[in-house]
This record gives structure tokens, sequence and C-alpha cells, in this order.
């Protein structure tokens, strides 16, 4: 068992959240409380009512989310919003969010973990969010066709998209919608980039850009980061830990 206040402390500090700028409505940190005490931590992408069912199923009183509960402007607490609050507080399940902090974490974050299961090396960071880059480059070094090989082993949809160089040296990775990054390649010396979702029109950039774009789901490339923290935890508080999955097929 552990104090719901550490663990909240833990992750604030090895992400550096605070004054880690966002997108309105992300609200990074601690979400919904419990009763301050933790026995099992979860880890999940999205907070909804299902993901909250399934942890308060499994015994999770710690649940990690990278897409939080307060992305909507505020609205009464009626309907699923209702259904939403009162599993958690009847299940004793706190809630903690984090999204571009996890995202652009050197060493746990969505992109640097994905770079790592690639076998790729980081070599930098790119696509600046208010001053803070949020996206990472990475040497690679090997044949688009073995690039597109290591992403089919890890995803199950892999959108390739190959007008670029056949052997990059470099690649961009940039996890869950990347559409915005794709216009930021040139300038930082890439044609090839990773990410979750594109938008149709890019591939008429990518066409006259020449570049070589790789899109393999929003929810599959930001599954990493939060099981990347809660392992951490895990090992750091003595608690079990577990992912809890979804069919979110985008």
């Amino acid at each position: 068992m552990a104090l719901l206040s550490e663990l909240v402390e833990a992750c604030q500090q090895r992400l550096g959240v605070a004054g880690f700028p966002d997108f309105p409505g992300a609200m990074n940190g601690l979400q919904v409380a419990n009763s301050g005490q933790v026995t099992r931590i979860g880890a999940a992408v999205d907070a909804g009512l299902e993901p909250f069912r399934q942890a308060a199923a499994r015994g999770v009183d710690f649940l990690i989310v990278h897409h939080g509960l307060f992305w909507e402007p505020t609205r009464p607490w009626t309907g699923v919003v209702h259904d939403r609050l009162a599993l958690l507080v009847r299940s004793n399940l706190a809630v903690y969010s984090a999204h571009l902090p996890l995202d652009a974490h050197p060493e746990i974050g969505n992109n640097a973990v994905l770079a790592r299961r690639l076998q790729l090396a980081a070599a930098g960071t790119f696509f600046p969010f208010e001053g803070r880059d949020i996206g990472l480059i990475a040497e690679s070094g090997v044949e688009r066709s073995e690039l597109l090989r290591r992403l089919e082993s890890l995803f199950a949809r892999v959108t390739a998209i190959e007008f670029g160089d056949r052997c990059p040296a470099r690649v961009a990775i940039v996890t869950g919608g990347g559409a915005s990054a794709v216009g930021a390649l040139r300038a930082a010396g890439v044609d090839t980039l990773i990410t979750g979702e594109l938008k149709e029109h890019i591939y008429t950039v990518a066409q006259e850009e020449r570049l070589n774009l790789y899109a393999c789901g929003h929810y599959a490339t930001e599954v990493f980061g939060v099981c990347a923290l809660a392992e951490e935890l895990s090992r750091r508080f003595d608690l079990p830990w577990e992912f809890i999955p979804s069919e979110n097929p985008l």
C-alpha cells in the first residue's frame, strides 16, 4: 500500500509536469482523487466509462491515462458525465492524466519508447509547442522496407505513404495525431515520419514534398508511455500494475 499523494508527486516530478505547456483541457496531474491510499496501479490510454469499469473490476485504485477527462467545456453532471464520476467515487478509483509531458519525455515518453521498440537511437527533438519540442528525431540507417516491417510487427494496422528516401538517415516520431508535424519535417532535416493518424490532404503533401509517412493508429502509438510510467511506479512503490486495454482501432 502507498499514499496517493506520494504517487502523484512521483509522477509530477518524473514527467516535469509543472510549467509544461499543453492544450486547453489537458489538465495534467491528478484529475480525480480517492480515499488517499493506493494498492493497485492501472494504465489506460483514454479516460472513459468502460476503462473505468474495467479498472474497478480489477481492483485498480490509481489509474494513469494519457487522454484525461476535461477536454470539453464544463457541462452538467448528468448522463454519462454523472455515470463516470459516480463509478469513480463508488470504486475509490483515482485518475491521473499526463498528455504532452508523457509524449515528449526523453525516457518514458511515447515517442522515446516507440523509438527503442523500433531499434532506433534518439538523436534530437523537433516540432515545438509553446517553446517545448514534442517530437523526437532518431537515427535510422535502415531501408524503409525494413522500417515498415518493424512497424508492422508492432502495430495491427500501418498505413504507409512512401515518396521519400528509400533509406532515410533519420526518422521523426510524433505519436498520436501527427498531421500538423508534417510541415515541420523538412526544416528538421528529415523526410520520414512515424505517427498515429493523419488527415486526408496529407497524401498530396507527401507526394509533392517527397515524404515517407507511416500512420499506425492514434490509440496504438500512445500505449507506451502510460505503461512505462506505471511500471516505474510499480517498482518504486512495490505495487502491482496492469494495462487496461481498449478495442479502439483509431
